[in-house]
Order: C-alpha cells, then structure tokens, then sequence
C-alpha cells in the first residue's frame, strides 16, 4: 500500500479512474486541481481526515487499486495532529479571506466588461486598465507577495502543496503580463483570452486557498507563529493602507458603472 501512497496523486487517478469519485465522496477534489502535485497520502493531513475516515478511504482506495487483494492499511504519519474542522481560522489567516472578498469582486466584472457592446471603446480600455493595475498591484504585489514572502515561509517551501500554489501564481502572472501586453498592442481578443483564463485560474485557486489551504495552516500555526504573522501583516497593511483604500474605490466605481445598460457620461 505504501507504493501507491508516495505517488504524485494525479498520476494514480489517471490509473485507476475510478478513484475520482472516491475522491469526491469524502469531499476531495483532486481531480479539479490545476497542477495535483501532491502524494496521495497528503490528502488525509490537508483535507485533516479522521483516523475512522481515513481508514475507510484507505480500503476504498486499496479495493481500486488491488482488487482481489489483502492489504495492510497502514496509519499515515501526520506533521500535525488532528484537529476539529469547526476550528475558526486565525486573525491573519482570515484577513487573507477578506482580501479575497476584493479579488474576487474584480474577477467578478472582467465577464461583463468584456463582452459589453454599449461601454465607449476608450471607456473599456481605462477600466480594462484599471483591472490589470489592481490584479498587479493589490491582488500580487500586495496579496501575494504576503502569502509568498511572509505565510509560507513558516511552512516547508518545498511540500509540494506550497509548491504548487506559488506556481499557480507564477501561471497567473504570465497571463497578467500577456494580458497588458494586448492592452498595449489593442489586441483585444490576446487581451481578453489571458485574462478570462487568469480569472478562470484564480477563482479556483482562491477557494483552494479558503477551503484547503488555510485551515490546514490554521491546523498547523502555533499561538506563537500566529502573533508574529499578524504583527508582519500589520506592518505590510499599514504601508499598503492608502493603496488599498484607493483600490476599494475604484472597484466600486467600476461596479457601478458596469451596472448601468449604457455608458455613463463624464465617468471618472
């Protein structure tokens, strides 16, 4: 059993098929991820299974993979114990969600703003400019420069969970860049293939981060990591204070804007 526990995870659904619904049944969704680099016995910690569920997706797993065989399901060692899913995320962890609520908002308006026909060319432009400037400003100089820089580096930088969500951002700048690049050029369709593959990829990326990620960490953060992280946040927020409050602006004027069927006149 050890064998298929230390195999790269997707590399083993692609094998046996069938272990995606499995999967799915205790509410883990592998086979959504964009890169799937984990082992197969990494679900069980970051997904913070029960012994009793473990073990019973453990033989579900093994009836998959050697059917017709007796196998010894082994107890998979964990880094941290077990905790109550109930558990409330910590004040930086959660103030990490709440940055999302923002990111969100603007990958929110990018279907809209578009494929709306009624919004004066040089109107799209600003506001598709506008939209670049704060997915690199906020949401990765900002946002993800704290998960980068200051989050993981209280975590193995080389588990392949970390791992692969530095890489998810790595994806979405490189469409970011290739998205301002056809702003630049006026190459509309080049512009909006990057940036609705990067709103595609950070939708997913954010709700692997709220519902996976971050409640693994909060599982694993000691009191004492916790007052440092929020005391590092703090710093970064104060300096960042008057940016963001810009920031949260300019997305309700753009909300409100894309609200109306016309193009309003004079717009800021």
């Amino acid at each position: 059993m050890n064998e298929i526990l230390d195999r790269n995870i997707k590399d083993v659904i692609r094998e046996f098929p069938a272990l995606e619904q499995v999967l799915a049944e205790f509410s883990i969704g592998c086979t959504g991820c964009s890169l799937g680099t984990c082992q197969l016995k990494d679900i069980v910690e970051i997904h913070n299974l029960s012994f009793d569920h473990e073990q019973l997706l453990m033989k579900r797993i093994a009836t998959i993979v050697y059917p017709g065989q007796a196998r010894t399901i082994p107890a998979i060692a964990r880094k941290t114990q077990q905790k109550s899913n109930d558990t409330k995320l910590c004040p930086p962890l959660r103030e990490l969600v709440d940055e999302h609520t923002h990111i969100k908002r603007v990958l929110g308006l990018l279907p809209d703003l578009l494929k709306r026909s009624d919004l004066a060319p040089e109107r799209r432009i600003v506001m598709t400019g506008e939209c670049i400037d704060f997915i690199r400003d906020y949401a990765d100089a900002f946002h993800h420069a704290k998960e980068e820089k200051i989050l993981f580096s209280y975590f193995d930088a080389n588990s392949d969970i970390i791992a692969s969500f530095v890489k998810e951002h790595e994806t979405g700048r490189s469409h970011v860049r290739a998205a301002r690049e056809g702003l630049a050029a006026n190459d509309a369709a080049a512009m909006g293939q990057h940036l609705t593959a990067y709103a595609e990829l950070l939708a997913e990326h954010i709700k692997k981060e709220d519902e996976i990620l971050y409640p693994w960490m909060n599982r694993s953060l000691s009191d004492n990591q916790v007052g440092r992280l929020f005391s590092e946040f703090a710093n970064v927020n104060s300096q960042f204070a008057e940016k963001t409050k810009s920031h949260v602006a300019r997305i309700a004027r753009m909300e409100q804007t894309l609200a109306h069927k016309a193009d309003p006149v004079n717009a800021a």
